[in-house]
């Protein structure tokens, strides 16, 4: 286990991201994007806004900063103003990943609290793994719109970028 290895399985998360957004989600209407799906978070919107919100809580308290607001998904109903927010999110992810040390990933990153007992590599490996998670709800939803959909196997990734 290093920080290139996590910096690699950063890129594969931020990717499968980027590959439902511009393959599904900026093809769906306005009503299929906000649509309650009685599921997980609700809509393809709000599953969106809580991938975002997760990424920004647990790296804010990486990067030592207070944790943002929790975002209202009523208030991205335009998904260029709700990629732009994801993108800066993303940014600042790259930012602290780029900084990533080897030693750094046996620190505990959280002194107080409930999360003082957790290790940074647990940390990472939790935020990815929460997004792998929250991709498979959001190709559950896509599917029931009738939108034939794709893997998101790490594997997939690899083979890619070879």
């Amino acid at each position: 286990m290093n920080a290139d290895a996590f910096r690699q399985f950063y890129d594969y998360h931020f990717t499968e991201n980027r590959k439902i957004w511009d393959t599904y989600i900026m093809s769906l209407s306005q009503d299929q994007f906000a649509q309650d799906a009685g599921y997980s978070h609700g809509s393809i919107r709000n599953q969106i806004v809580h991938l975002i919100d997760a990424d920004d809580y647990w790296f804010s308290g990486l990067r030592g900063v207070d944790a943002p607001e929790t975002l209202d998904p009523a208030d991205f109903d335009d998904r260029k103003v709700l990629r732009a927010h994801w993108d800066q999110v993303e940014q600042k992810m790259r930012d602290y990943l780029a900084d990533l040390r080897d030693e750094m990933l046996f620190e505990r990153p959280f002194p107080d609290g409930e999360d003082h007992v957790l290790i940074l590599w647990q940390v990472l490996l939790h935020v990815a793994n929460h997004g792998t998670d929250h991709r498979a709800q959001l190709l559950k939803l896509l599917n029931e719109l009738g939108i034939e959909t794709g893997p998101q196997d790490y594997i997939f990734y690899i083979f890619n970028h070879l």
